[in-house]
């Protein structure tokens, strides 16, 4: 019995879309692909903090889906946000949320650019119950918001844009103390805005990694849900990663467990060979046979961006 109620519940999960804000995830064996190179909107108005991009989960399709970087109203004065993250535990990659806090806490040591390098955020601060922006990291028109101010961006010694948290290519970082006093659990969640962008993102089939191959059309948004204003941000296609292979067997969940802040050693095999490099290995014998080949190695993805947005 107990079986039939496991099966059963997976079954249920595997009917409903992954959402990134729940404190239960699902855990993929499928990498999410790389962060995106893209252009930060202008600052719409006083009060907005930066929601940095980052890649959802839809169970149904098999498929991660981009969620675009936007401009979010704080719930709050004194209010910050902690972006979310993937983790590589237990031979899957978990989804740890993010949510909103007089600080900033540990969001995976990833760069996600715009004053999220890896450690807190040095797009802004308060000061006096008004929301001050780092012009050195933000994309502010000083027409519109006055409380500005610039202050050096410390960049990470890595640009790279990797996206989760452990396992053999992912980041290495780890929460230092006063990062892991700052719980998740003690803090607010996504306001009914970021939800619904997160949903808007889920039912727009161009976000997704099949169709985009890593370079949503959407990138980055002015405001939450605005996926057609004429600000749109569209990723970078020069400096996409390449999407990862969709196989069933690597993108099938594996178990349905709470997110914890906990990272593991990951046990990868080898990803599957492009159709032309297969072609090219199997015509490497003939090819030998009249001139000696050098090998090549596969082109690196390009790195991305640095956290200082471009005018």
């Amino acid at each position: 019995m107990k079986v039939l109620i496991a099966r059963f519940s997976l079954a249920l999960l595997l009917l409903a879309p992954f959402a990134a804000w729940s404190m239960v995830a699902v855990s993929i064996t499928l990498a999410p692909p790389a962060l995106p190179e893209y252009a930060q909107p202008l600052v719409p108005g006083d009060g907005y903090i930066w929601m940095p991009g980052y890649w959802g989960w839809n169970a149904p399709e098999g498929d991660y889906f981009w969620v675009p970087g936007t401009w979010v109203l704080a719930p709050g004065v004194g209010e910050l946000w902690t972006p979310g993250y993937w983790g590589y535990e237990n031979s899957g990659y978990l989804w740890h949320g993010g949510y909103w806090g007089s600080s900033v806490g540990f969001y995976g040591g990833l760069n996600y650019g715009y004053g999220y390098t890896g450690s807190g955020y040095q797009g802004g601060r308060w000061s006096q119950g008004v929301f001050q922006y780092n012009q050195a990291a933000s994309n502010v028109n000083r027409n519109v918001v006055h409380a500005i101010y610039n202050a050096r961006v410390i960049s990470p010694a890595s640009t790279s844009r990797v996206s989760y948290n452990g396992g053999a290519a992912g980041s290495r970082a780890r929460p230092s103390a006063n990062r892991q006093q700052v719980a998740p659990t003690a803090h607010g969640g996504p306001t009914a805005e970021q939800s619904a962008h997160e949903q808007k993102a889920l039912t727009t089939p161009t976000q997704r990694v099949s169709l985009s191959h890593g370079a949503p059309p959407v990138a980055a948004t002015p405001r939450p849900s605005a996926f057609t204003d004429a600000s749109v941000e569209p990723a970078r296609a020069k400096v996409a990663a390449r999407a990862q292979p969709t196989v069933a067997a690597q993108r099938a969940p594996v178990a349905s467990r709470a997110s914890a802040p906990r990272v593991e050693p990951e046990m990868r095999s080898a990803p599957s060979p492009h159709p032309e490099h297969q072609a090219a290995q199997q015509a490497a014998p003939q090819a030998a046979q009249h001139a000696p080949q050098a090998q090549h190695a596969e082109r690196e993805p390009a790195r991305g961006e640095t956290p200082h947005p471009e005018r």
